[in-house]
């Protein structure tokens, strides 16, 4: 319950509502319990037993006196007039009492619906600030199941029984507060049974728990499978490996298959279960008021109807309660993983202080820098000065740590040890979105998204006219191919850009890095993945990119690297060798290997 606490702090907004929703509810279980107190008067009207009961002896309870009184003012008329008054005061309060219960669901809907709402919100949002290091030990199927599966989760098993946690409890505290006022004795023997039914359904649901939590972590593993198969159809079908991907699936959708089984056997068993045991009890009520009332104590056969009308009513919301206590069982272990991901650690965080950054004047540097992956070491010790508009070329191994070198200047990792300072300032101490408006990134892999190519040029850089759009996309040999696309610059690129081809999707990113027009500008091999036609026209734009610019260039190609002011031969997390390509060529080390090995090509 602490957790579903926690999520109620979202309605802490709504408290006028929630007053005005519970004040609904209360009048509604008026009307309903006025209702079932005609019983008495009607069966008094058509079996002429006011006697028994208006003449009781002086211990007749204050309901029962009630009773009494609205007995006599209908026995003034006639009987049919009397039995009329009765049935148009039962209709005027049932239609009183569920025009309030329909008034609070109409306010209760949206409130429920502002809660989901805002927690979609805070999901997206977080796992929009998170650094990407957290990407890397997390499963992208997991994490797309606890913001879609999760999230409906707790909005069929938490959110939709909200109404049950108020109006039921309210509804039973209401009836037996009026059956103890008609026979404190039963209500003591209901008081006996009640919490022993409790007990026995609460322990059913308080196993659910763990399931339900297997359960969604199986269903996040077989997101995953779907997304890489999907992503990976190609290999599949190549190595004919479709065969190896369907049991993978298969094994866990069996997984899926038992667990939710044992669930839905589990949770099914709280209703029929209450409803067993309600019977059990209405049994013994009927036995012990029975012979209250042939015993002749005073309380009426009437009164005790009344009483027993009043008790079926406590019985559905017993039922609803047992079944609702199941599901937020159920609904909690989704929570959790939620809350998980909600709690989970930011590394990269902006000071309260930090400075902001506009422009950059002078060099980027990196002072005993070292970087690691938990106890994995990636970066050791690195010393290295970019001077403004000078162009510094990564060469090394695969794994050699370059690309995680250059993570670190927009802080998409921050150090472990040492800094980096952009114009002497630490970029810890530097506002994080002006210091990535510093910065452009052309990745090997282009992203795209599944919006229109106008929009996929304009990330993150609003308010660019349609002029500077078109001219981003000519620098970047993009604005000819547009043009010939059925709909232009609002062709959609379609899931991962797929309606395009590699060269194609590769120019839209050099035209967004082009639009944001930044002063430093990172090529993570942006042509390594490229046919030779594709690979000319790239580097042609990226060398137009390129110009008056502070160049940070991972690159294989000879072309690329032998055009740079310095170039960093790294290896193992260190930089082995630096200079011109001449130089390194003419010393003989790490670099002239890698150019002969063709690493450098």
């Amino acid at each position: 319950m602490k957790k579903i606490s926690r999520l109620l702090n979202y309605l802490a907004e709504y408290k006028g509502k929630i007053a005005l929703y519970f004040a609904a509810n209360l009048l509604g279980i008026i009307f309903s319990l006025l209702t079932i107190t005609m019983i008495g008067p009607v069966l008094q009207v058509l079996f002429n037993v006011t006697q028994q009961v208006t003449t009781g002896k002086p211990s007749l309870g204050l309901f029962e006196k009630l009773t009494s009184r609205i007995s006599d003012l209908i026995l003034q008329q006639d009987k049919l007039t009397a039995l009329g008054y009765v049935c148009f005061a039962v209709v005027a309060f049932t239609i009183c009492k569920n025009l309030f219960l329909y008034i609070a669901l109409y306010i209760l809907n949206p409130l429920r619906n502002a809660v989901l709402r805002r927690l979609r919100n805070d999901l997206f949002s977080k796992t929009l600030s998170l650094p990407i290091g957290f990407f890397t030990e997390e499963r992208k199927g997991d994490l797309m199941s606890r913001m879609t599966n999760d999230i409906n989760e707790v909005e069929l098993s938490i959110m939709s029984v909200l109404e049950v946690f108020i109006r039921e409890p309210l509804t039973i505290i209401a009836y037996l507060s009026a059956m103890v006022m008609i026979n404190y004795q039963l209500t003591l023997i209901l008081f006996f049974f009640l919490p022993i039914a409790g007990f026995i359904i609460g322990r059913i649901a308080r196993s659910l728990r763990k399931s339900s939590n297997l359960a969604q972590e199986q269903l996040g593993n077989m997101l995953g499978i779907i997304d890489e198969s999907l992503v990976g159809m190609r290999v599949l079908k190549a190595f004919n490996a479709e065969g190896h991907q369907r049991l993978r699936f298969m094994k866990l959708n069996n997984l899926l298959f038992r667990t939710r089984n044992y669930i839905a056997a589990r949770r099914e068993l709280a209703s029929p279960l209450s409803e067993t045991m309600g019977i059990i009890v209405v049994s013994i009520i009927l036995w012990v008021g029975g012979k209250m009332v042939f015993s002749g104590s005073g309380f009426s056969g009437p009164l005790f109807l009344t009483y027993i009308g009043m008790f079926s009513q406590i019985i559905a919301p017993f039922k609803n309660l047992s079944s609702a206590f199941s599901n937020v069982q159920k609904g909690t272990a989704a929570l959790d993983r939620i809350e998980h991901l909600l709690a989970a650690e930011n590394s990269i965080t902006e000071i309260p202080d930090a400075k902001p950054i506009k422009s950059f004047e002078d060099n980027i540097t990196f002072k005993n820098v070292q970087f690691s992956y938990g106890q994995k070491e990636i970066l050791k010790g690195i010393d290295l000065t970019i001077k403004k508009g000078k162009t510094i070329a990564l060469v090394g191994a695969s794994g050699a740590g370059k690309s995680t070198l250059v993570d670190l200047v927009p802080r998409f990792h921050d150090v472990t040890a040492g800094e980096i300072l952009i114009d002497g300032v630490n970029i810890k101490h530097c506002k994080i979105d002006d210091l990535r408006r510093l910065i452009g990134v052309v990745s090997q892999d282009p992203i795209l998204f599944n919006d229109t190519l106008y929009n996929n040029i304009t990330l993150g850089t609003g308010g660019a006219t349609e002029e500077r759009v078109q001219e981003a996309a000519r620098i970047a040999h993009a604005d000819s191919f547009i043009k010939q696309k059925g709909e232009g610059y609002q062709t959609f690129a379609g899931d991962r850009g797929a309606r395009l081809s590699g060269g194609e999707r590769q120019r839209i990113t050099i035209a967004r890095a082009v639009l944001k027009n930044p002063p430093i500008l990172i090529l993570d091999e942006a042509t390594s993945s490229l046919d030779t036609e594709s690979e000319r026209i790239v580097q042609d734009a990226i060398n137009k990119l390129m110009q008056n610019r502070t160049c940070i260039v991972i690159a294989h190609r000879l072309s690329t690297v032998q055009h740079a002011d310095e170039i960093i031969v790294m290896e193992k997390g260190r930089i082995v060798e630096r200079g011109t390509h001449t130089g390194l060529l003419q010393s003989g080390g790490i670099y002239k290997r890698l150019v002969e090995m063709q690493q450098v090509k």
